[in-house]
């Protein structure tokens, strides 16, 4: 049971997300029990509908009637909420969102995110550059007296948010960008996306983003500096190759790069998850289950192996663990590039590189580092930290890495 608390973090417009979320998920338990009936009845030599998965006769009539009610259903609640939804907005604006919604929010977006838009489901987080956890509008920028021609931009990365930026670590309270505004002048800037896109959607984005934060910043820029933890790493690197693709002059503004726990080479929990995906396939029980696997967003399945270009994924089944197809994207020349790696070990070994690492990301794959020469990002060995003792996400709370950044930066 929901409690009073639980219910503060609601929006009266998010009840279409919820219903919309309920409609999926009807249709989806509904296909994944005919799946499991059909495959009952094949093995007892009974045929089934006219898709493969599908029970036929009056048990396919019976599926059939629970998906056309149930999306009847959706369709008419969402058209109802749709027409609402302009009334609940004076009383929203009153009511401003609080972290925990966003959290939630945030995971949502990068489990299933691609399928939020696809759905043009309320729920769907759009890309936004937030100054003081305020979105940038470029048509009308809030007064920014403290704005200098040094931005830092800090990228999030998968299932979070820009209000996840600092978290209590060993007793403190860290924001890396707070600190290197306090020590180098810097000016704070937080992207917030969807981070369950595909990666190269999200970089093509945020370069046209960036381009739009040059024209439009309230003083010229002389230098721009990222500081990208995990995915948000590639989604950076993603941008700078839009970037200069397409003759954009943001790039040519970008002086450093800096990388937290980025898996440049992939990350292994994804392939598990792709062979786990492949195992319904020697035997036909648990073969509809798969479908439940194969729900996760483009934005993961993009982690695989690290994929940053729409060449990587385009007209390939993402699901299908064939090996990596990706392009080599080198580190941009004329930014100097540092990576953190973090590693729960206390001290380098074989096992540790390739079994611990941070957790979700090996170290060999922080650090650009692969067993294909051609493959390997080139950081210069100077550009390169280790955080022993370190889970993935104490990345962003260590006052170590924020040390070490600042040792990187300072002139």
């Amino acid at each position: 049971m929901s409690s009073s608390n639980d219910l503060k973090d609601l929006r009266p417009s998010d009840v279409r997300g919820i219903a919309q979320l309920a409609t999926q998920a009807t249709l989806g338990v509904t296909r994944v029990a005919e799946g499991v009936h059909q495959s009952v009845w094949s093995a007892m030599g009974v045929s089934g509908g006219k898709e493969p998965g599908q029970t036929g006769g009056i048990t396919g009539l019976v599926y059939k009637s629970i998906r056309a009610v149930t999306q009847q259903v959706g369709t008419g609640v969402d058209a109802v909420m749709a027409g609402l939804q302009p009334l609940f907005e004076p009383f929203e604006e009153s009511m401003p969102s609080t972290p925990r919604r966003e959290a939630v929010l945030a995971a949502l977006n990068g489990v299933m995110g691609d399928r939020l838009l696809a759905g043009n489901n309320p729920f769907a987080t759009p890309m936004t550059l937030r100054y003081r956890d305020e979105a940038l509008n470029w048509q009308a920028l809030p007064a920014m007296p403290a704005a200098s021609g040094k931005v830092l931009l800090l990228v999030h990365g998968l299932c979070m948010n820009d209000l996840k930026r600092h978290a209590e670590h060993k007793g403190h309270d860290i924001d890396h960008g707070e600190v290197l505004a306090s020590a180098l002048g810097y000016t704070p800037v937080y992207l917030r996306y969807n981070s369950g896109l595909h990666i190269s959607q999200n970089g093509r984005e945020l370069s046209a983003m960036l381009e739009q934060l040059l024209t439009h910043w309230p003083v010229p820029i002389e230098e721009l500096t990222v500081v990208a933890h995990s995915m948000g790493g590639l989604l950076t690197r993603s941008a700078v190759h839009h970037g200069k693709q397409e003759g954009l002059s943001w790039p040519d503004h970008l002086k450093n790069m800096l990388f937290l726990g980025t898996p440049h080479h992939g990350a292994p929990l994804e392939r598990v998850g792709c062979w786990v995906n492949a195992i319904p396939d020697s035997t036909p029980y648990p073969r509809p289950f798969a479908a439940l696997g194969q729900q996760r967003s483009a934005g993961i399945t993009d982690l695989r192996h690290g994929q940053l270009l729409d060449d990587d994924w385009h007209g390939r089944d993402r699901f299908n663990c064939n090996g990596d197809h990706r392009q080599h994207v080198p580190l941009p020349e004329a930014v100097a590039c540092y990576t953190v790696a973090a590693t729960t070990a206390d001290k380098r070994s074989a096992l540790a590189d390739h079994l611990l690492g941070d957790g979700p990301v090996p170290l060999n794959s922080a650090l650009g580092q692969h067993g294909d020469a051609q493959q390997e990002l080139l950081f210069e060995e100077e550009a390169q930290w280790i955080a022993y003792g370190t889970k993935h996400l104490e990345l962003l709370s260590s006052r170590e890495v924020s040390r070490q950044i600042v040792r990187w930066l300072k002139p």
